[in-house]
C-alpha cells in the first residue's frame, strides 16, 4: 500500500509517506509549526521557532491567542501555556516568566484551573467550560509540571503544586482519558522514580480496567465516552521511555503503531480524532498533529 512498508511485521511510513507529510506541512501548517519541523527533522535553527512563539506569548508571562486552536482568546490559558513549554523544550529554551504566571492563576487548593475564566467572552471549543467555582484541576496542573521539570526549572510553585498533584493522583479511584494522560506527563517526569512508578501502576490499572484506552477498531466503548475520546497506546505512551509503556503488551503497542502509520491521508498529513467546532481549529491542529504523529513513530522507529 502506497506510504507503508512492512519491516518484520510492522508497517513503518516510506520515504514516499515522509516527503507527503513534509509537503502537507508546508501547504497547510501554520508557520510555528512549519518552523518546528524544521528544527525537529532537519535539524534547523531554534530562533525562528521562538520568533514564531513570541506572537502568543503575554505580557503577563503566560500564553493565549489561540496557541491552543480550541481556545480563541488573546488571554492566557493554562493549557495554552502548556503547549508553549513543549515548544521551548524542542527548542531547548528557558520558560522564563512562565512560573511566575502559573503563581498568579493558582487556586486555593494549590492547582490551575483548566480553563480560566478570562476566555468566558470569546470564542472556545464546547468542552472549554468555564467552571463557576475556582479551583485547581488535576489535568493542566500535572501537565504544566511535568513540562517545567522536564526544563529544569526549580521554584517553590512547582514543588507546592506538585503536593496538590501526588495528592490528587494517589487518591484516584476513576479517572477519564485525559486526566490520565497528564498524569502520565507528570510521572515521567517526576523526581521522585519509585513513587512515579508505583503511582503509574496504579493509573495504569484504572485505564485498563475501565476501558479508557482504544485498542482495534473493535474495542468497547465505556459508557459516556465517544470513541474520538479514548487515546490509543501509542498517545499514553509517546515514547519507549514512557512509564505508560508498562501498560501494554507488545503486541498492542505495535498493533497501535500500525493504526497511526495507516491513519495519514491521502494528502500526507494526519488529523485529530475530535470534533472540529470551527474550520480554523481543522486547519491549525492537523499541522499540529502530523509533526505529534511524525514524532511518535519517528521514536519507535518507524521511519
Amino acid at each position: 500500500m502506497a506510504g507503508r512498508a512492512y519491516v518484520g511485521r510492522v508497517k513503518t511510513l516510506t520515504e514516499e509517506a515522509v516527503d507527503r507529510a513534509e509537503d502537507f506541512v508546508w501547504r497547510t501548517a501554520r508557520i510555528l509549526d512549519r518552523r518546528r519541523y524544521d528544527l525537529l527533522f532537519h535539524d534547523g535553527p531554534a530562533e525562528p521557532v521562538l520568533a514564531a512563539l513570541a506572537a502568543y506569548r503575554n505580557p503577563d508571562g503566560g500564553y493565549g491567542n489561540a496557541l491552543e486552536p480550541d481556545g480563541r482568546g488573546p488571554g492566557s490559558q493554562p493549557v495554552t501555556t502548556l503547549t508553549a513549554l513543549h515548544v521551548l523544550h524542542e527548542a531547548s529554551a528557558s520558560p522564563d516568566g512562565v512560573v511566575e504566571y502559573l503563581e498568579s492563576i493558582t487556586a486555593e487548593d494549590g492547582g490551575v484551573p483548566f480553563v480560566h475564566p478570562n476566555i468566558r467572552d470569546y470564542p472556545r471549543a464546547p468542552w472549554w467550560q468555564v467552571s463557576d467555582t475556582y479551583e485547581g484541576s488535576l489535568l493542566p496542573t500535572a501537565n504544566l509540571v511535568g513540562a517545567l521539570w522536564q526544563a529544569g526549572v526549580t521554584h517553590p510553585w512547582i514543588d507546592s503544586a506538585a503536593d496538590f498533584c501526588w495528592t490528587r493522583i494517589e487518591a484516584l479511584t476513576t479517572t477519564h482519558p485525559y486526566e490520565a494522560l497528564g498524569c502520565v506527563g507528570f510521572l515521567d517526569n517526576a523526581p521522585d522514580r519509585s513513587r512515579a512508578e508505583e503511582s503509574a501502576a496504579r493509573v495504569g490499572r484504572l485505564v485498563r480496567d475501565n476501558g479508557l484506552v482504544r485498542i482495534g477498531a473493535d474495542g468497547t466503548v465505556p459508557e459516556g465516552y465517544n470513541p474520538a475520546e479514548l487515546h490509543a497506546p501509542h498517545e499514553y505512551a509517546s515514547t519507549p521511555a514512557s512509564l505508560a509503556r508498562a501498560w501494554f503488551t507488545d503486541a498492542e503497542l505495535s498493533a497501535s503503531l500500525d493504526d497511526l502509520v495507516d491513519a495519514q491521508h491521502d494528502d500526507g498529513g494526519w488529523r485529530v480524532r475530535w470534533e472540529s467546532w470551527t474550520p480554523a481549529t481543522e486547519h491549525e491542529w492537523a499541522g499540529w498533529f502530523t509533526i505529534e504523529s511524525l514524532r511518535t513513530l519517528k521514536a519507535y522507529d518507524r521511519w
